[in-house]
């Protein structure tokens, strides 16, 4: 899995408490892990299966680290599951079990629950039980990796919410030597440009008579249906039709 997809949970954490449990140290709970302590995080680690403690222990991507059966209530009590505000749960492709530790932490007062689902009934089964939140990586890996090819001109992303995002993308060669007020990405696309990066410098909030060149970047905002219609390969070229609207093409 793309460690990227592990960080989209981390979002929601950003004003929270900075103890963290994971409950299956497998690949995804380990790059959550990972990205966790990355971020200056303690995280208490919990699995099944010895080795994979060991492993998390050597690799020092835990604070602590569990060998535990997580279908067992009073194992998760003694080693303080219950007293984390969140808590991750990574098993994922043991459906039975992710089901029954999402019950045994919801029903004993976490107040924030992340789980991991393999399938579309799996995710609504970890919902019904008190999941606050499902994650599907694989589903998201592959939805990613299609708007990578898609649109190559996109160099990062980051979520705002389901709807909205902000980008960082490369400057076409349709926007190249325009100015922002040229453009009218605002009225055309529905998009701001809140930046513009060239070499190692911003310029933040630029202004409309800035001129854009191809192969440097700026950085939008805006709905995501909006943000698929811009020209983002950088092949594209730009003109105008006879209502004065910006067509692209290769």
């Amino acid at each position: 899995m793309d460690i990227k997809t592990s960080l989209k949970l981390f979002h929601h954490f950003r004003t929270q408490p900075k103890e963290f449990a994971v409950i299956g140290l497998g690949r995804f709970g380990q790059a959550v892990c990972q990205e966790l302590r990355n971020l200056g995080c303690q995280v208490l680690g919990t699995d099944r299966e010895e080795k994979l403690v060991t492993q998390v222990l050597t690799d020092q991507i835990v604070s602590h680290a569990i060998e535990l059966d997580s279908t067992k209530p009073a194992a998760l009590k003694e080693a303080g599951i219950f007293e984390f505000d969140v808590v991750i749960i990574a098993i994922g492709d043991y459906i039975q079990e992710s089901i029954i530790t999402t019950l045994n932490v919801k029903e004993n007062g976490v107040k924030y629950v992340v789980a991991k689902a393999s399938s579309h009934v799996h995710g609504k089964l970890l919902k019904r039980v008190g999941a606050d939140r499902v994650v599907f990586p694989e589903r998201d890996a592959g939805y990613e990796l299609a708007e990578d090819l898609a649109q190559p001109g996109i160099l990062e992303k980051f979520e705002l919410d389901p709807e909205h995002s902000i980008v960082d993308l490369q400057i076409p060669e349709a926007f190249d030597g325009l100015t922002l007020a040229e453009l009218e990405l605002r009225n055309r696309y529905g998009v701001n440009v809140i930046a513009i990066k060239y070499g190692e410098k911003f310029e933040i909030n630029p202004t409309p008579n800035f001129r854009l060149v191809k192969g440097s970047q700026m950085i939008v905002v805006g709905a995501n249906a909006d943000i698929k219609r811009l020209p983002t390969d950088p092949r594209q070229h730009i003109q105008s039709n006879e209502t004065g609207e910006l067509e692209t093409g290769i």
